[in-house]
């Protein structure tokens, strides 16, 4: 059973949740179309398939695209999607059009839940996206002035993330997109964190390298083209963003507005080098990244300095306030110095892969923080490169990242069918909570790695190269 589904899926769909009595006819269903054609631009289609196939994962302004209609009859040039974002502890909705018009964006925070439980409590922040969820995917829809009728598709974040979290957005987009017969596309978290940058920079095309930040990761990658990725390097235990929220917590800061911007503006009333935190993994030369340690090495000054984080920021004596302004600056400037020297080794195997990169992309909730990217813009430029940074608003997670990838993959044949009007409940879901976007850089392999291998679905690289194999034999 198990195997069945993951094999469709690899073959050619993104999101599955198949019934188990639908399993023979759906097998069926994709060997009848293995047989079809997508059409050109010029011609119409009649009787299009609702699961398509693309030769090429790009369209190239020199070669002829494929356009496939959807449901509602729309054209790759004029579509509306519908993004949901549930993989965390934001529940997002966005509606966006193919041109990039943003038409509206919800998101509901789950701040009060991270103060309360200083992080994300998963099974808090499931019953937190189960109470709101159809609320912001009706918001949005109103603020878009648009009713489900008016959509073309619907983009779904399907991993990686929690899995108690992944499951309330997939069974929202699998209801409104049965109920009005629209396609499907399962979303990879990180990959809608790397091409939103191609919604707010038009002119940013393949291949381009993007540094993804956040609190659940850390990943250099080298984006080749749409769904071809090559992982330069990724964190082997705690991502940055957990450092700064940790960091945040122990040092009584309001987690509210999350860790990132309270440390720093903190961190703007400190002396950067007052605390001599050592940089992680100086003697790894490769691309990955650790943060574990510097967390060890702040608890501890933390620790000497006598702070209590029992005294809220706001009721802290002036020395007080004076000692742990310290520490955040400190810890700081180490943290980002780690991504600065692992992104200048980065750029240098990038453009030995290719020559022709002109764009770093930074993005995720990180890269919000100003600090950040005034330090990587310096790296960039001493490379020759642009850095490119989505909106604050546009680097933590939303709706309008998952609906834009959606929108991407579309265009190029790769979304599935609509699901039935009526889900059965044993039907089950294709939620990839470990999720890896692409494939290791040979010489990205750490001697330090203690990532854990198990259950880690296979790369989204991977399954799409598969797709195209699979294609490339039996159409």
């Amino acid at each position: 059973m198990v195997s069945l589904v993951q094999s469709v899926s690899c073959a050619i769909t993104r999101l599955n949740l198949l019934p188990k009595s639908s399993i023979s006819s759906t097998v069926r269903a994709i060997r009848t179309l293995q047989h079809l054609q997508p059409k050109k631009r010029e011609t119409e289609h009649e009787g299009s398939p609702l699961i398509s196939h693309s030769n090429s994962v790009l369209c190239h302004p020199s070669t002829a695209c494929f356009v496939h209609e959807n449901a509602t009859g729309d054209t790759a040039d004029d579509l509306v999607f519908l993004g949901i974002e549930t993989s965390c502890d934001d529940t997002a909705a966005a509606v966006v059009r193919s041109n990039g018009e943003i038409l509206s964006e919800v998101v509901s925070s789950q701040a009060e839940l991270l103060a309360r439980y200083g992080g994300v409590a998963p099974k808090m922040a499931e019953e937190a996206h189960t109470q709101v969820i159809d609320q912001v995917v009706q918001q949005a829809l109103d603020k878009a002035k648009l009713t489900e009728n008016d959509l073309s598709a619907v983009a779904v974040t399907i991993g990686p993330g929690l899995s108690l979290c992944l499951r309330v957005g997939v069974l929202k987009a699998r209801k409104v997109a049965g109920t009005f017969n629209l396609p499907l596309v399962g979303v990879h978290h990180m990959e809608a964190h790397t091409l939103v940058a191609r919604l707010t920079e038009r002119r940013l095309e393949f291949p381009f390298m993007a540094l993804l930040i956040s609190g659940g990761h850390n990943l250099l990658i080298l984006a080749r083209g749409l769904g071809q990725y090559i992982q330069l390097g990724t964190t082997i235990d705690d991502a940055i963003g957990e450092a700064y929220d940790k960091t945040a917590k122990w040092l009584g800061l309001d987690l509210r507005r999350s860790g990132g911007p309270a440390i720093e503006d903190l961190a703007r009333e400190g002396n950067s080098e007052s605390v001599r935190f050592s940089i992680p993994m100086k003697q790894h030369k490769d691309c990955n990244f650790s943060y574990a340690g510097l967390k060890t090495q702040v608890r501890l000054a933390i620790e000497s300095r006598k702070v209590n984080a029992e005294i809220p920021i706001s009721s802290a004596s002036s020395d007080d306030r004076s000692s742990r302004a310290d520490i955040a600056a400190s810890f700081q400037r180490v943290a980002v110095l780690h991504l600065e020297e692992r992104c200048e080794r980065a750029i240098e195997w990038a453009l030995k892969i290719e020559p022709s990169i002109r764009h770093l992309v930074v993005s995720g909730g990180v890269a919000s923080n100003q600090y950040v990217r005034n330090r990587l813009d310096k790296v960039v430029k001493k490379k020759n490169l642009r850095l490119v940074c989505p909106p604050p608003s546009l680097c933590t997670d939303n709706g309008v990242m998952v609906a834009w990838t959606g929108i991407e993959h579309f265009r190029v044949g790769r979304y599935d069918p609509p699901p039935p009007a009526n889900e059965p409940k044993d039907s089950v879901l294709d939620l990839r909570p470990r999720w890896p976007l692409g494939e290791e850089y040979a010489e990205g392999r750490s001697e330090a790695r203690s990532l854990r291998k198990a259950r880690i679905h296979p790369s989204l690289t991977s399954i799409i190269q598969a797709s195209l194999q699979q294609e490339g034999v039996q159409l």
